[in-house]
């Protein structure tokens, strides 16, 4: 029996901060299929495994807990799996790169898809990226973060806020390369980190599987294809 089952769409998107903390703890798990996820998303919420809008969705067999949320999933196995701070500062940190890593998806994504982007507004949006990169820098900077060495609060061994960092920045700039060199000269520590996370032996093979599983996808629909316009 496996570990867990993940409910997410075939993209490294939200679900792929859940994949890279699975993978790190060396957990199985399984990923259903497009239907039987959407399926389970327009249930009634009382019909639910765990009453949700839409993935991801993540069950623990071992507990029979199902939960959503990519923020609550990440701070539950942060939990069992001992990838949290243990002091109440850092781990009120570790929540903030979360909500942080969420609005800047909310904002790449032009409020979850709600918008296209155009060359011109794209153009507008990349002095507030940039700010979002010296955001996650200046966080690590303070907690002994280097180019070189350290983790992003600190911590002797890579937490949640490191996996969440490397899957926000890391993919991104991996799926959308033309980004890159933005990451490397507006936060070379914080580029150097995501690529130390993403050397890690799990996150080397689980890299390969998203590459071979998605391709070039990011978000998907039509919302990456605008981005890619633009990009």
């Amino acid at each position: 029996m496996t570990d867990y089952t993940l409910y997410y769409w075939p993209v490294p998107f939200r679900g792929q901060f859940v994949r890279a903390v699975l993978a790190h703890v060396g957990a199985t798990w399984n990923e259903l299929g497009f239907n039987d996820i959407n399926a389970e998303r327009r249930k009634s919420p009382s019909e639910q495994i765990v009453p949700h809008m839409g993935p991801p969705v993540l069950i623990d067999h071992a507990n029979d807990f199902a939960v959503s949320q990519t923020a609550a999933i990440l701070l539950y196995l942060g939990r069992k799996h001992e990838l949290l701070p243990n002091d109440a500062e850092r781990e009120a940190l570790t929540v903030k790169i979360i909500a942080d890593t969420d609005d800047v998806l909310y904002e790449m994504t032009r409020y979850n898809g709600a918008q296209m982007w155009t060359p011109a507004e794209w153009q507008a949006y990349l002095p507030r990226l940039k700010r979002w990169m010296v955001v996650f820098e200046q966080t690590g900077l303070r907690h002994g973060l280097s180019a070189r060495s350290g983790t992003l609060l600190g911590t002797d061994a890579p937490s949640v806020a490191d996996f969440t960092a490397t899957v926000l920045w890391g993919t991104m700039t991996d799926k959308f390369p033309s980004l890159r060199p933005l990451l490397d000269e507006t936060a070379p520590s914080l580029a150097a980190l995501c690529d130390r996370i993403a050397a890690l032996p799990e996150q080397k093979k689980l890299r390969i599987k998203s590459d071979t599983d998605y391709g070039d996808a990011w978000c998907a629909g039509q919302i990456e294809a605008s981005l890619r316009a633009v990009v």
